[in-house]
């Protein structure tokens, strides 16, 4: 737990010790300075009034912001910290539990009840938070004695028990576009708090740094202070891509596997297949193996996307996945790479049908619905002495001895008798099915 009061911190709320972090350093002092969330910062927000507090109107008791890493978050918090008297205290739920939590809410209640100053707490990763541990803020929030502002990178509606939320503000955050990545980083060389002028960043090691960091503006920050670093110990002034490249080997991605960048990922890769995109598959496959994901993860999602799909436009796909799945678990990294792209150019070049993925849900729907409706007798099972009693098997159409193999029968129910679940697409394989299966059902209702 940090408690910030007036020692340690600059009026605008930022923390002023010269040997912190270059991202913590070049926090925004004020919301002209925060960049890429202009959405939620205009004059009259829930935000903006929070943190100007003005006219008397101090804004929502509780604001949830979710966005991906570095996107400004904390720095939201100290600025909303800075308006008039109020204390300052970050928790991080990875570490902090119920007692901590009712120790501040308890010395909260108490400095307004003396002082009138409010208190704002600040809670990183929140959706780590248990249910007990979320419930326990209820009351400070309700009854504002603490102004809770929570920061997840997770989906709130999922991670945030519903009492919490329904107090809440909730506020998204955008991942910031390279051009404020990049004027990030043109501050951060020339400001004092930054490296004061000491340092040039070439234009080709800018443009690194900002494909490297992505949206995260803390992470653009550290690659930077990391390069110059490199530049220094080379007795040099001029960050080179060899600085770059020296301070960062490889490109640290967002990429939590309980988390929303899983499913996004996830969730791209699969559409991209389905879309017959195979070189948007293949850079979502790279990410995923890339960040350390589960490769018989993977296997598995294909052998899933086989059949949705692709389906009967090409079966021998679900077996390529299925044999990719096997191949995967007993091979195992790093040469399950090669086997999965094999499976996913297979699948992403595939003819594409979801005919037999629509039958099963509609038919699953009829069951759910009760059109259930009574198996015929003559399909009944016949072999039982007391079922044959009841003429079950009597009349039933044995179809190997008929042209063709196939006989005019009613197999379905009579609630459900014509009823059509599968319906071939001309797509690949699939266009064979559909005249065979437009004569096979002409037969078998009796309409040849």
């Amino acid at each position: 737990m940090d408690l910030f009061d007036d020692a340690g911190m600059e009026p605008e709320g930022i923390p002023s010790d010269a040997k912190a972090p270059l991202a913590v350093r070049m926090r925004p002092r004020g919301v002209d300075d925060v960049l890429g969330q202009d959405h939620l910062l205009t004059p009259g927000s829930p935000l903006r009034r929070l943190i100007d507090a003005h006219s008397g109107d101090s804004g929502p008791s509780s604001v949830i912001l979710w966005g991906p890493p570095g996107t400004g978050k904390t720095t939201l918090s100290y600025l909303i910290a800075r308006t008039g008297s109020r204390k300052f205290v970050e928790l991080s739920a990875v570490s902090a539990g119920v007692k901590d939590l009712r120790a501040v809410i308890s010395e909260a209640r108490r400095h307004l009840t003396t002082s009138g100053a409010e208190t704002v707490l600040f809670i990183d990763e929140v959706h780590r938070f248990s249910k007990t541990q979320q419930d326990a803020l209820l009351p400070a929030v309700e009854n504002r004695w603490v102004i809770l502002v929570a920061a997840t990178t997770e989906n709130p509606s999922f991670s945030i028990v519903t009492p919490l939320l329904s107090r809440s503000i909730m506020l998204t955050l955008h991942g910031l576009g390279p051009e404020h990545v990049g004027q990030l980083l043109e501050r951060a060389v020339a400001d004092e708090r930054g490296l004061a002028g000491r340092y040039s960043l070439l234009p080709e090691s800018k443009d690194m740094i900002v494909r490297l960091a992505g949206s995260d503006a803390r992470r653009s920050l550290t690659v930077l202070e990391a390069a110059a670093a490199t530049t220094a110990a080379r007795q040099d002034t001029a960050i080179t891509v060899e600085d770059v490249s020296e301070a960062i080997d490889v490109a640290a991605m967002s990429y939590d596997r309980d988390g929303d960048a899983h499913y996004d990922v996830i969730s791209a890769f699969i559409k991209s297949i389905r879309g017959s995109n195979v070189d948007a598959a293949m850079h979502y496959l790279a990410r995923m193996l890339e960040a350390g994901e589960d490769p018989r993860f993977v296997a598995r999602r294909l052998m899933i996307s086989a059949a949705e799909d692709v389906g009967m436009a090409d079966p021998s796909a679900l077996q390529t996945a299925t044999a990719a799945a096997q191949s995967v678990a007993l091979v195992g990294m790093p040469e399950a790479r090669i086997i999965l792209a094999e499976a996913v150019v297979h699948l992403a070049t595939a003819p594409k049908s979801n005919a037999a993925y629509n039958a099963i849900n509609a038919a699953i729907a009829d069951v759910k619905a009760g059109k259930i409706g009574t198996i015929p007798n003559h399909l009944r099972d016949g072999s039982v002495w007391a079922s044959r009693q009841t003429g079950a098997g009597e009349g039933y159409r044995y179809a190997h001895d008929y042209p063709g193999h196939i006989v005019t029968q009613q197999y379905l129910p009579d609630e459900l008798a014509g009823t059509r679940y599968y319906e071939p697409t001309e797509n690949g394989y699939e266009a064979q099915i559909t005249p065979r299966l437009a004569k096979y059902r002409s037969i078998v209702d009796g309409e040849q």
